[in-house]
């Protein structure tokens, strides 16, 4: 399926400027890491967090003032993306926006207040203030609200590949004629909880992270974009197989000069780059969890950010988007100059 990118953003641990994160990224710079600790056991975990004044001006924003972390990032980095695109809504134009987000792990600061609260002091001490922050739709509803849209607005959880099925379902939303863009958002926040699940599934050996990336998709527009609706695994010796499944598909659109990696230092490293040297063997690979970390909800519209700024700054015509998600899913992209 085929369609436009006409404007994107993102929250990283490095930054929120698309030029200036491109630059250190390219230079090998790292976010700045955070040390949180379970209370409990007093296990410590390290991630990587977003720079706090990236969002803080949101916080004067009446409806987002109790909200969590992830709701913070989903709405500054959707706005950002129509900024970065020159389109402002009003009642006629929102009348003919969606929403898509994508999501892995939710509210999870919240969400452990919330039933932290239970658990100790029972069922009469939770918080009618903290529960609404701890469905998976709330970031979407957030940012809805914020851009005036009371119409078609839709939450896809999955696993760090849930970014590409969000960008698919968003095309097949286009191709109705019903709306005229669509926003595709993926956000993350961090808690010791999660870093320590994480740890303990030996999910990634790449440090979680906070982030958030959206892009804007529209019939017209910047650069093309070609999606796949992915392929599912059920052991993790049939990964290989799924993401060469993937990458063959998109390989019928022509050749690659760049391949935007979701390496994590997990099983997924050597699966998808055995996939690329067969089926994109020119493409150079970039790493963009290496700096911004693991972010699952929003690392593969962070990659597909970096796929599109990757072909803006002139280092590729097309840039590949590789995603293999711990959860059993393997998706990709590709991203295209477009020429009028």
């Amino acid at each position: 399926m085929s369609l436009r990118i006409d404007g994107y953003a993102w929250i990283t641990p490095l930054g929120a400027d698309p030029s200036d994160v491109w630059e250190r990224w390219m230079r090998g710079e790292v976010g700045e890491s955070k040390v949180v600790q379970n209370p409990a056991s007093g296990r410590s975990h390290t991630y990587l967090s977003v720079p706090p004044n990236l969002v803080a001006a949101l916080g004067r924003t009446p409806r987002l003032r109790r909200s969590s972390a992830i709701s913070y990032y989903a709405v500054a980095a959707g706005l950002a993306a129509m900024k970065n695109a020159g389109l402002e809504l009003n009642p006629e134009t929102a009348a003919k926006t969606a929403v898509v987000f994508a999501i892995c792990d939710g509210g999870v600061f919240y969400t452990r207040r919330f039933y932290d609260q239970i658990v100790n002091e029972g069922a009469h001490a939770a918080s009618p203030l903290l529960f609404p922050e701890t469905v998976y739709n709330a970031p979407a509803s957030h940012l809805a609200s914020q851009l005036g849209i009371d119409g078609a607005s839709y939450t896809l959880v999955g696993d760090a590949s849930v970014g590409m099925s969000a960008l698919h379902f968003a095309g097949q939303l286009l191709a109705t004629h019903e709306i005229d863009q669509c926003l595709v958002v993926g956000a993350e926040e961090c808690d010791w909880v999660l870093c320590e699940a994480y740890r303990d599934w030996r999910l990634t050996r790449t440090p979680l992270a906070e982030g958030a990336a959206a892009l804007l998709l529209k019939r017209t527009g910047r650069l093309s974009l070609v999606t796949h609706p992915g392929a599912p695994f059920f052991s993790r010796r049939q990964a290989p197989t799924a993401i060469g499944k993937v990458l063959a598909d998109l390989a019928r659109n022509g050749p690659a000069q760049v391949a935007v990696c979701s390496a994590n230092r997990s099983f997924v490293d050597a699966a998808e780059a055995g996939a690329i040297a067969r089926h994109f063997p020119e493409a150079r690979a970039l790493y963009p969890k290496r700096s911004f970390g693991e972010a699952p909800g929003a690392g593969a519209l962070i990659q597909t950010v970096a796929a599109a700024l990757a072909v803006e700054q002139n280092l590729a015509t097309t840039a590949l988007v590789s995603v293999l998600g711990f959860n059993q899913q393997a998706g990709g992209a590709l991203v295209t100059s477009v020429i009028d």
